[in-house]
């Protein structure tokens, strides 16, 4: 197996700080040590996503395809294009908070968005600095059979509709916004009935003035995707609003500020 010379100066600073050592960092498959260049990006991990891809399945065939780089396996094909904040791994879209990078010539992407896509998990080992890598199918369900598509269909909408002019990240905040009223017992349980959700006149305006019901952007569509895939960059937020337009003071005086995307206020 080809070796690589491990880099550590892009995360020196950061492992420094979080008290690893970085002479320490190194990765096992399956409890082996492997020797391949790694980088740690905002405390994530990135490996060379050919190297890895052949590490968990050996016949991977790997290509570069209309800018950008592509991984064949008898069930699984992976795209990731340098730039995006997401892979795409059967039709699941698979985020990258901090983006698929080009370092050296390589393509690099998140050891665990990686492991996600061939059904391999990862664990971390802060005592010896030990990445672990435990093979697992080898590949990752369908976004066909793994998006439902009622969620697809309301999520996209409600983002869309309500996000439309935001950069990608304030849709999946808008997105996690929902997805956070569906898991608390204070909204309805569903998708369609946090949109819905009729009480005090009515949650969200799409609703109110039927653009709920416009085709969504293709953005809007990945972005539901993304949250439905666990991206997260709200947090706990439940309430969100453009404050420049808004009139709900009540949010802003009585709900605890989470962050600002955009346009957006995001609170819980």
């Amino acid at each position: 197996m080809k070796k690589y010379l491990i880099t550590f100066i892009a995360a020196l600073s950061l492992l420094i700080a979080t008290g690893v050592s970085a002479s320490a960092v190194s990765l096992e498959v399956d409890s082996k040590p492997v020797t391949i260049s790694m980088s740690v990006s905002s405390a994530v991990t990135y490996v060379p996503l050919r190297a890895v891809s052949q590490i968990l399945c050996p016949g991977a065939a790997i290509s570069w395809e209309n800018n950008e780089a592509v991984v064949r396996t008898t069930n699984l094909l992976i795209t990731a294009q340098p730039g995006s904040c997401y892979i795409n791994a059967n039709g699941r879209m698979l985020y990258a908070a901090d983006g698929i990078k080009v370092e050296n010539g390589r393509i690099m992407v998140p050891i665990r968005v990686l492991a996600k896509a061939f059904g391999a998990s990862v664990s971390w080992d802060s005592t010896t600095g030990t990445v672990s890598l435990v093979r697992g199918s080898g590949t990752i369900q369908s976004g066909d059979s793994y998006y439902s598509s009622d969620a697809v269909y309301w999520l996209s909408r409600i983002i869309s509709a309500e996000s439309q002019q935001e950069p990608l990240a304030g849709k999946i905040a808008v997105g996690n916004v929902i997805l956070n009223r569906v898991a608390s017992s204070d909204f309805p349980n569903s998708i369609y009935g946090v949109i819905f959700d009729s009480r005090w006149g009515g949650q969200f305006q799409p609703v109110k003035n039927g653009t709920i019901y416009d085709t969504p952007t293709a953005e809007s569509i990945l972005a539901a995707k993304l949250c439905l895939d666990g991206a997260s960059v709200a947090g706990s937020s439940l309430y969100f609003l453009n404050p420049a337009i808004s009139s709900n003071f009540w949010t802003m005086q009585n709900r605890s500020y989470i962050t600002t995307i955009g346009n957006h206020v995001f609170y819980a």
